[in-house]
C-alpha cells in the first residue's frame, strides 16, 4: 500500500507541474485522486485499481515527461496481484 501511495503522490505532483495542457488532464487527476483516496481508506478492490489505471494511461499515455511516473503506479497496482474470481467464472 506504501508504494502505490508513493508512486499515485509522486505522479500527481509531476501532473500538478506539467505545463502543458491536455484534453484528458482533469481525467488523470480525478482518477489519481481516487487512487490516492483508496490508499487511505485500507485494502483497496483490484479491479478498480486497474480501471483507474487504465483511465490514467489513458489520459496521459502520450505525454512522455510523465511516463516514468505512469509506470511507477502501474507497477505499484501490479503488487496487487489478479482480482479474485467469484462464483463460476471461467478462469
Amino acid at each position: 500500500m506504501a508504494e502505490l501511495r508513493a508512486a499515485v503522490s509522486r505522479l500527481r505532483r509531476e501532473l500538478a507541474a506539467h505545463p502543458a495542457e491536455f484534453p484528458d488532464r482533469c481525467i488523470a487527476e480525478d482518477e489519481l485522486a481516487a487512487l490516492a483516496a483508496m490508499t487511505i481508506d485500507g485494502t483497496p478492490e483490484v479491479p478498480r485499481l486497474r480501471r483507474s489505471l487504465l483511465l490514467i494511461a489513458g489520459a496521459i499515455g502520450s505525454v512522455s515527461a510523465l511516463s516514468r511516473g505512469l509506470t511507477e503506479v502501474r507497477d505499484a497496482v501490479e503488487l496487487f496481484g489478479e482480482p479474485r474470481r467469484q462464483g463460476n467464472e471461467p478462469r
